[in-house]
């Protein structure tokens, strides 16, 4: 097993960061049967379908105008209409507004602080905490990481991980950072008690 350095940061929160040594064994296993799962739901979750060229200039100029690939602008865009068209009391329609509503909060937080000066490694965690403690963010969060699913569950485990695994990537977007490499050349990541999120990965930016 490779060393494990352990960092403290705050009263409440400890930090492990691994170095780029892989654990073979079992573990290696897991993760290959995850992966392949995670393929299966991608494929299970893709639609393709086809538009004119000048239909998709137009949708390219778009995503662009928004600071968006085009994947993910028509991933929103589907959203906004389930949003928009599902009844009040739906289950989906309210989870899809929350996740909105908290990516929303996350991306204007993370520019805010980058803008006051407070980039770090650990950028990604500092801005999940600073946020949790605003009121109403966390009722937002839970119901965003839900997934519609019962507390507790294997599928409302990973809505979680999906949410936070897109707020590490909208973080890292909004303020033009990347993903620390180790000296083995692998990303960077770190472990993280009593926070909202228990995994990410660390920050720098272009010289």
């Amino acid at each position: 097993m490779g060393k494990v350095e352990k960092i403290t940061r705050n009263a409440k929160a400890k930090v492990v960061a691994a170095d780029d040594t892989e654990t073979a064994g079992p573990a290696t296993d897991r993760v290959a049967r995850r992966a392949k799962r995670l393929e299966k739901l991608a494929k299970a979750s893709t639609v393709t379908f086809t538009v004119e060229p000048s239909v998709r200039q137009f949708m390219d100029a778009q995503a662009k105008a928004a600071g968006m690939n085009l994947t993910h602008y028509m991933q929103q865009m589907v959203e906004t209409h389930v949003i928009q068209s599902a009844p009040a009391d739906d289950a989906l329609g309210q989870r899809l507004a929350a996740k909105r509503h908290v990516i929303s909060e996350v991306v204007a937080r993370a520019k805010k602080m980058d803008e006051a000066g407070k980039f770090e490694d650990h950028f990604i965690l500092k801005v999940v905490q600073d946020i949790a403690k605003d009121d109403g963010f966390a009722t937002q969060y839970e119901l965003a990481s839900s997934g519609g699913a019962q507390a507790g569950s294997r599928a409302a485990s990973r809505a979680r991980v999906s949410l936070n695994q897109q707020i590490g990537r909208v973080i890292k977007k909004a303020v033009g950072a990347r993903s620390k490499r180790t000296e083995g050349g692998k990303i960077a990541r770190a472990q993280v008690q009593d926070a909202l999120i228990s995994t990410y990965t660390l920050l720098d930016k272009p010289a």
